[in-house]
């Protein structure tokens, strides 16, 4: 068990990839599906739908915030833990608005002359991912 300060909880960030974080934090705001929510110790628990956006961790109240781009999940916050699992979640300083820019313009290449209705569908959601990542570069 890791020790906590009278002010911090354990924080995880787990994608089907890799668990990116796991770290003692002050706060961390959550995209929740309903709004962003500031998550601190001594929260109420519950279980929160996490949409496309950007997670913020503060390790310390006056710490540089952390910023990591999740593409929706699953939170799961009690008074001492925030666990968020994410589809995927990649730091936002390794986001490139250039590369971006480039994927969404491919992406809606391909829907533009896709014939298959699921295809349509996923590609849709591909480009609405890769635009909150956009969004999230800026």
């Amino acid at each position: 068990m890791v020790e906590t300060t009278n002010n911090t909880f354990q924080f995880e960030l787990v994608s089907p990839a890799k668990k990116l974080l796991d770290t003692q934090a002050y706060q961390v705001t959550v995209p929740g599906q309903e709004g962003d929510l500031g998550v601190r110790k001594g929260h109420a628990s519950f279980v929160v739908t996490v949409r496309a956006g950007v997670v913020v961790l503060l390790k310390t109240a006056d710490a540089t915030p952390e910023r990591v781009f999740v593409a929706g999940g699953f939170a799961d916050i009690s008074a001492d833990n925030c666990t968020i699992l994410a589809e995927e979640a990649v730091p936002v300083e390794d986001l490139s608005a250039e590369a971006l820019t480039a994927e969404i313009e491919a992406l809606n290449e391909k829907l533009n002359i896709e014939d298959n209705d699921v295809e349509k569908v996923r590609l849709q959601n591909a480009i609405v991912i890769t635009q909150e990542k956009l969004n999230a570069c800026a």
